[in-house]
C-alpha cells in the first residue's frame, strides 16, 4: 500500500474524481443590512470577531465569515483544508521585514536612549515570527519588552508617546503604511510556493473539500498576496477566508481556526492546515486541526513535531508532490508515528526536538525514506 507523505484529510480516494459541478454552497450570503449597529456588534462578539468600525465594516467582517447557505447541502463538506498565507502561500517574511524597516525610516522612528533609528534584523525578526502573532502586536512586543518599555520618537514629535491611546495611535498609523509597502513589495515579488497551487487546484475542484484562508495578516494585506498568488478564479472558489482583521485574538490563540471550522459546518478533527510557523501549528493544534508545516528559512529550526505538527516538509512539491488522492482514511495517527519514527531512523536521531525539521538532502536519502514509508 502507497503512503503519502500527507497521510491526513483521511478522504476516500474514489471522493477525489475532478467535479465540474458548483461546490455545496450557495452564492447567496445572508443579508445583516437591515440590523441595528448594536445588533450586528452583538452578533460579531457572539463569533470571538471585532466589533469596531462603521456599520459597513461590521456587516463586511459578518459576510465574510458567514457560510454562504445557513445549512450545507445532503453530502456536504466531509473533509477541510486550510492554509496560513505568509510563508504558505508565498515566502513573504523577508518582504514584511523590508516593509517594517521601510516604514520605520518614513516615520523616522528614534530609539530615545540609544538615539538610533529602529531597525529589526534578519534574526530578531526571526524570533518575533515564531513567538508573536500579528503586526501591531509585534511591534508591541518591540517596544514592551525587547525595549523595556522605551517607545521611540517619531516624525513630529520630540517624545514618545505616554498614554495607551497615544501608543495604539503610532501602532495603527506604522501599521497601515507597513501595509501600503508590503502590498507595494508583493505586487513585484509574489510567486507561489511549490506545490501550492496543485494541491489548492486538486481540492477546489473536489466538492467534498472545504478549502480556506487563515491569516493573521491585514485583510488587504492577504488579498493582494491572494490576487497576485492564486489570481482571481481560485480566490472565488475559496469556501472562507479570515484575516486578523477578522477575530478578536491573533494565533497562537486558536480562534481564527476554530472560527473557520465553524463556518464550514466541520468538526475541527476533519480539518487540515497548513502552516510554516511555531505559533501557527500551536493555533491549530490548540483547535484541534491536524497540522502540516511546510517550514521557510526563518523556521527551520523549530521543533515542530514537539508541538504536535503531522507532518514537517520543506514545501508541498516535496517527494513528487503531496496529493488528496495518496492520503489514507485509516491509521492516521499510527502510520504519522511510523513516518515520524522512520524520519528519525533515517537522520540517526532519536528526537526531531535535538535538530532542524530539514527532510533528508541526499537522493540516497530520499530513496531510503520512501521505501521506508511504504515499509510500514
Amino acid at each position: 500500500m502507497k503512503i503519502s507523505l500527507l497521510l491526513l484529510l483521511l478522504v476516500p480516494a474514489a471522493s477525489f474524481m475532478p467535479s465540474a459541478g458548483p461546490r455545496f454552497f450557495t452564492s447567496v450570503r445572508s443579508s445583516f443590512s437591515d440590523l441595528t449597529v448594536p445588533d450586528l456588534k452583538e452578533m460579531l462578539k457572539s463569533k470571538g470577531l471585532k466589533v469596531s468600525g462603521k456599520k459597513s465594516d461590521l456587516i463586511a467582517r459578518l459576510e465574510g465569515v458567514t457560510p454562504q447557505s445557513s445549512s450545507p447541502s445532503p453530502g456536504a463538506f466531509t473533509r477541510g483544508l486550510l492554509f496560513d498565507c505568509d510563508g504558505v502561500i508565498i515566502e513573504t517574511e523577508s518582504i514584511h521585514l523590508q516593509a517594517y524597516n521601510e516604514a520605520w525610516k518614513r516615520n523616522g522612528l528614534v530609539n530615545p536612549v540609544t538615539n538610533e533609528p529602529v531597525f529589526w534584523s534578519v534574526e530578531y525578526y526571526d524570533m518575533l515570527q515564531n513567538k508573536v502573532g500579528g503586526g501591531k502586536n509585534k511591534m508591541r512586543y518591540y517596544y514592551d519588552e525587547t525595549s523595556n518599555g522605551v517607545w521611540p520618537n517619531s516624525n513630529g514629535r520630540d517624545t514618545p508617546p505616554a498614554t495607551d491611546d497615544e501608543k495604539q495611535a503610532l501602532l495603527d498609523k506604522l501599521q497601515d503604511e507597513k501595509t501600503i509597502i508590503y502590498q507595494e513589495l508583493v505586487r513585484t515579488e509574489a510567486v507561489a510556493r511549490p506545490g501550492l497551487l496543485s494541491l489548492m487546484d486538486e481540492a477546489l475542484n473536489n466538492p467534498e473539500v472545504a478549502v480556506g484562508i487563515c491569516s493573521a495578516s491585514t485583510k488587504s494585506a492577504v488579498e493582494t498576496v491572494l490576487d497576485c498568488a492564486l489570481g482571481q478564479g481560485r480566490v472565488d472558489k475559496l469556501d472562507v477566508f479570515l484575516a486578523g482583521d477578522d477575530v478578536a485574538e491573533k494565533k497562537p490563540n486558536p480562534l481564527i481556526y476554530t472560527t473557520a471550522c465553524e463556518k464550514l459546518n466541520l468538526q475541527p478533527s476533519k480539518c487540515v492546515v497548513v502552516e510554516d510557523s511555531l505559533i501557527g501549528c500551536k493555533a491549530a493544534k490548540a483547535a484541534g486541526c491536524d497540522c502540516v508545516i511546510t517550514y521557510t528559512d526563518s523556521t527551520v529550526q523549530e521543533d515542530f513535531y514537539g508541538e504536535g505538527a503531522s507532518a514537517v516538509v520543506e514545501d508541498l512539491s516535496n517527494f513528487g508532490g503531496i496529493k488528496l488522492s495518496e492520503v489514507l482514511v485509516d491509521e492516521g495517527v499510527e502510520i504519522m508515528k511510523g513516518k515520524k519514527e522512520g524520519k528519525d531512523r533515517l537522520d540517526g536521531q532519536a528526537s526531531p526536538a535535538t535538530s532542524p525539521a530539514t527532510p533528508p538532502e541526499p537522493e540516497d536519502d530520499e530513496s531510503k525514506l520512501r521505501a521506508l514509508l511504504m515499509s510500514l
